[in-house]
């Protein structure tokens, strides 16, 4: 910083945004040494700013970044992180101004000696420690905020007038009663958000917003948007940025629009981000030269700018069977950030070389203009490789898509070898008809074109995690750790039930597991351990420290090849434009330290992401259910709990559960270990990927809920007993807790108390 004279705008912005503390014109002068006339002119250029927005003042006349929150402010406590801290954001947060800051609660610093808690609302002061970054001392504590529950709502006969409402989520098992006041317009069948009135024991409710009938096919999706709190609608900035968008100028842009790239996506794919080509490596015998192009995102959303704000509020697209929540508006979605065929499309392009051995062997990143050959399908794409081409396909087979095939059997010749983990587990595909509703449920089919662009895009992932790395850059890894040592221990012991062996020690490779999928594949027991291998593993996460793939047994690795739905492809993509000097919407240096707080952030989108899109399919497929309550279906039991046993059922994969009380009149003895629950009596066992014959007892569209009954037992996996030495469940065998005894209360249940089940 120099002294003695007044600084330029940015100079003086900065150090307004990284001062910890609010300043005046007084503090400012003296940091730069000003003196006389140049006060007068730094008092010009703090007027200037704030009017222009660029700094805001308080009634102190001090200054401070525009967002920046007050010194006390009134706080709402919203978790606990891993680390044990509290976590609080603002109670009033406008969303155009982006993310909530992140204000660390001091819980041994408040006064009144009450410590609070998630849920509270409290009245704190604030010191600031970073960039939207704070720490909290509570003043006092205002009260805990009302807790908001979805459910249905219904108006049963005999209550005069009184409603009740049926909370959405299983784990609520109560319901709770609204009166005629308390209603707010809705109607039977309708689900809403309530607030409990009177005290939780009272169980009185009053609606708060209503999201729209069950009757409606499109609400199952709101409920899960509702449930999870998935942001949908886009700040009018936002928008107005997106409409604002156009077309990008060739400039320095590698010019590729006459090589035929060319998109293969799913029929019913409506925005397409990714475009290959391939062709041999003349140096090098068996080697091939690969183009993975992707849309250039970070061209149009650039760094906090209403649009950047909004797609990292989301993270990502949400996917559900009706509709899609998008991270980015339609227009940039669905137009300039698709690469529609024979539009020029700007791109950053995966330029990547590997020998006959699939080793990627160099790489280089460029900013490109590129106009999409065809646009193509998996189903077409495998036709035509099948020998069966159409009009589109058959001129482009010698060019394009042989050679894609050709550098797809070098580079999954590689996977293999290295010893990827390849589980197979059919994906449930789903047919909505022009009602909205289900009309049919299977399994997607899984083809080689299908397996050629993940092997396609897992090469650019790879190669730009190595890029960044190189270039001593910040990167945002995909990490999947290794299985943790008591998963480990957990599937040993299960599969050691069914004779198989993995070999012992806390760490184990992809390789030792594929030797296992290799030996039951054709097998019964098949997909059960297809499963249960893959409910063993570590969750994937973001992170700037890389601790490597394992499941694609890779050392580093980072999502580069889908920024139209996934932010931490775009912070990769803004990372390789500012490591290569590749233009504007690089990636600022202010941001290079806060890849931490990135991570744990676009983690729990996925995971917000994935529970929604869950939900909403098991709700789905409750709606389908309902019309064959009372039939009987196969199925196999997928998990076994001290309560009862989930199954699966064959075709549908619809998931329920079978009750203790359905399997017979005796205690039932629950071994954790073996994955079983045995009759203390007859000796009578249901454990693991047994096939059973159920009868479907209910279906609950609002929570997604099945229940079954059993009919008969079809099959039982035949199992051995624990080695030696095998802890075996809790306790010799038994789940921590009572025993419970089945059928003692047979039809003891009234209907609301089954639906929560």
């Amino acid at each position: 910083m120099a002294k003695g004279r007044v600084p330029t705008r940015d100079e003086l912005l900065t150090f307004i945004k990284e001062s910890t503390t609010p300043i005046g014109k007084r503090e400012i002068a003296r940091a730069f040494g000003l003196k006389g006339d140049q006060r007068i002119e730094l008092k010009e250029l703090l007027r200037d700013l704030r009017d222009k927005g660029e700094v805001a003042t308080d009634r102190a006349k001090t200054f401070k970044a525009p967002g920046a929150l007050a010194d006390i402010a009134v706080l709402e406590i919203v978790k606990v992180d891993e680390d044990g801290h509290l976590l609080a954001v603002p109670h009033r947060h406008d969303e155009e101004e982006g993310p909530p800051p992140r204000i660390m609660v001091d819980p041994h610093a408040s006064r009144g000696g009450v410590a609070p808690a998630v849920g509270d609302r409290v009245l704190a002061s604030l010191k600031r420690r970073g960039k939207a970054t704070y720490e909290a001392r509570v003043i006092r504590r205002l009260g805990s905020g009302p807790k908001k529950i979805l459910g249905l709502y219904e108006e049963p006969a005999g209550r005069n007038g009184l409603g009740m409402v049926t909370p959405t989520d299983r784990k609520l098992r109560r319901e709770f009663d609204v009166r005629p006041a308390d209603r707010n317009g809705a109607h039977p069948g309708d689900i809403v958000w309530i607030e409990e009135v009177g005290g939780h024991l009272a169980r009185r409710a009053k609606v708060i917003e209503r999201i729209g009938p069950m009757s409606d096919p499109r609400t199952v999706s709101l409920i899960s948007i509702a449930a999870n709190d998935v942001p949908v609608d886009f700040p009018e900035t936002a928008l107005d940025e997106a409409r604002r968008a156009k077309a990008a100028p060739l400039g320095d842009r590698l010019d590729l629009r006459k090589v035929p790239l060319v998109t293969i996506d799913g029929e019913d794919a409506r925005d397409f981000d990714d475009a290959v080509f391939a062709e041999p490596d003349p140096d090098h015998p068996g080697g091939w030269r690969l183009l993975v192009a992707i849309a250039d995102v970070a061209w149009y959303v650039r760094h906090d700018k209403a649009l950047d704000r909004a797609a990292y509020r989301r993270g990502t697209s949400v996917y559900f069977p009706d509709r899609v929540v998008p991270m980015l508006p339609e227009e940039l979605s669905n137009h300039w950030c698709s690469l529609v065929p024979h539009q020029d499309r700007p791109v950053l392009v995966a330029e990547m070389w590997i020998d006959a051995d699939g080793h990627l062997k160099r790489h280089r990143f460029h900013r490109g203009m590129m106009r999409s050959a065809a646009r193509l399908t998996y189903t077409r794409v495998q036709q035509a490789m099948d020998g069966v081409p159409d009009e589109e396909t058959g001129p482009l087979m010698d060019t394009v898509i042989a050679p894609l095939y050709g550098a797809f059997r070098v580079l999954l010749r590689a996977r293999e070898n290295r010893g990827a983990l390849d589980l197979d587990l059919p994906e449930r595909l789903v047919k909505l008809g022009k009602d909205g509703r289900i009309a049919e449920i299977g399994v997607r089919e899984r083809l080689d074109s299908h397996r050629l662009i993940e092997e396609f895009m897992v090469l650019a992932n790879v190669a730009a995690a190595q890029a960044l790395e190189q270039r001593r850059m910040s990167c945002l890894y995909r990490v999947h750790d290794q299985p943790d040592a008591a998963k480990l221990e957990a599937l040993r012991e299960f599969l050691a039930t069914l004779g198989i062996s993995l070999t012992p020690g806390p760490r184990t490779r992809p390789a030792d597991l594929n030797r296992i999928l290799t030996a039951v594949a054709g097998k019964p027991v098949a997909r059960l351990v297809n499963e249960t291998i893959l409910r063993s593993q570590s969750q994937a996460v973001y992170s700037p420290d890389n601790a490597g793939h394992f499941g694609l047994a890779l050392a580093r690795y980072a999502h580069f090849t889908s920024p139209i739905r996934r932010f931490p492809d775009l912070i990769v993509h803004r990372a390789l434009i500012a490591a290569f000097g590749l233009g504007e919407g690089g990636l600022p240096e202010a941001e290079r330290g806060r890849f931490e707080e990135f991570g744990e952030h676009l983690s729990m989108c996925e995971r917000r992401a994935v529970a929604a899109e869950r939900g909403a399919m098991d709700r789905y497929v409750a709606a389908y259910m309902v019309q064959h309550v009372g039939a009987s279906f196969p199925g196999r039991v997928t998990s076994v709990t001290r309560f009862g046993l989930f199954l699966a059922l064959d075709g549908t994969g619809a998931d329920g559960l079978l009750p203790i009380r359905s399997l017979g009149q005796e205690f039932f003895r629950h071994e954790e270990g073996r994955q079983m629950l045995v009759g203390e009596h007859t000796g009578q066992s249901f454990g693991l990927g047994d096939r059973l014959l159920v009868k479907l007892a209910e279906a609950d569209a609002a929570t997604g809920g099945l229940l079954f009954e059993l009919v008969e037992v079809i099959e039982r996996v035949e199992r051995h007993a624990l080695p030696r030495g095998h802890r075996g469940g809790r306790r010799g065998g038994e789940s921590e807790g009572p025993r419970r005894r089945v059928a003692h209360r047979k039809g003891g249940r009234d209907k609301r108390s089954r639906r929560r089940t």
